[in-house]
């Protein structure tokens, strides 16, 4: 064997020792959501790889991944009211990284982690405490229109602080508010007042439901009871005209007056004791005297 060929058995075998020592290095796979940010000695090489399969890289490359799908962390914090009380709060931001941003993101601040635990953390707190110098009292923090003007400005505050640091951010929200215990007790002292308060509001309502009703009753049975009167008035004035008719009709009517004298004497002679006298015997129609024998006697 002479050295041509020696040599060309060296280099093949160089050749496939570097495949197989190296040959997967030549190959970058970034997975769904992530883009990856290489790096060479030291210098980060300014263009992100986006999720998929690149074909060759430069198998001295040190990779670097960012998870760029939208996370949530959540942050307790003490904030200051104007009254110089302090109110915890719970707070989430929706964030995620700039893909296009990662290189500049690595150079300056290090992985996701660290951009996190750096730089949107302190950020939202310091937003926190200004945001929470705001507010005049530390019970305002309860109030709906407070909430919604504190998310506003936080959102727009670590936006403007946090853009050029790769992160951008989504949402803020507040999950919940804590305030000092003697405000929480005075708090649930005044919602009781204002519930006893509705409680009697809604009791002299009743009562006044209640007195109406008696009241329509009672114009009811006097309007029932005028109208009864007023039947037996009529009622009685057509007796009294009956009997109006009746009497002038017998006045008029001689022999019914004799028939009923007549029909009289019958009744008083069946008793024999009774004794009858007679007035004015020459007149047509003599009135009859009654006399008892022992009641006339006394």
């Amino acid at each position: 064997m002479n050295n041509k060929g020696l040599f060309s058995i060296i280099v093949v075998a160089i050749i496939i020792v570097v495949v197989l020592l190296f040959g997967s290095r030549f190959v970058k796979t970034v997975a769904p959501g992530y883009v990856s940010v290489a790096s060479l000695f030291g210098k980060v090489v300014e263009t992100p790889f986006n999720a998929g399969l690149h074909i060759p890289v430069n198998p001295l490359y040190q990779w670097h991944d960012f998870d760029v799908r939208s996370d949530t962390i959540t942050e307790t914090a003490s904030v200051p009211s104007q009254d110089q009380l302090q109110t915890r709060m719970d707070v989430s931001v929706k964030f995620r990284l700039n893909a296009e941003e990662t290189p500049n993101t690595l150079q300056r601040f290090g992985d996701k982690t660290r951009l996190v635990t750096y730089q949107l953390i302190p950020s939202l707190r310091s937003r926190l405490r200004e945001a929470g110098k705001t507010i005049h009292r530390a019970e305002d923090f309860f109030l709906e229109e407070t909430q919604n003007r504190l998310q506003i400005q936080l959102l727009a505050d670590l936006r403007t602080s946090l853009d050029e640091k790769g992160l951008i951010i989504e949402e803020v929200l507040i999950r919940s508010i804590d305030l000092p215990p003697f405000i929480m007790k005075a708090i649930e002292a005044k919602k009781e007042r204002e519930q006893e308060v509705e409680k009697q509001k809604a009791e002299l309502e009743r009562f006044k439901t209640e007195a109406m009703q008696l009241v329509a009753q009672a114009e009811a049975e006097r309007l029932a009871a005028e109208e009864e009167a007023m039947k037996l008035r009529v009622l009685a004035d057509a007796k009294a005209y009956e009997i109006e008719k009746v009497n002038k009709a017998i006045a008029g009517n001689q022999a019914y007056i004799q028939l009923q004298a007549l029909k009289a004497l019958e009744k008083i002679a069946e008793d024999p004791a009774a004794k009858i006298y007679f007035m004015d015997g020459n007149s047509p129609m003599p009135l009859p005297l009654l006399h008892m024998g022992e009641m006339g006697q006394k």
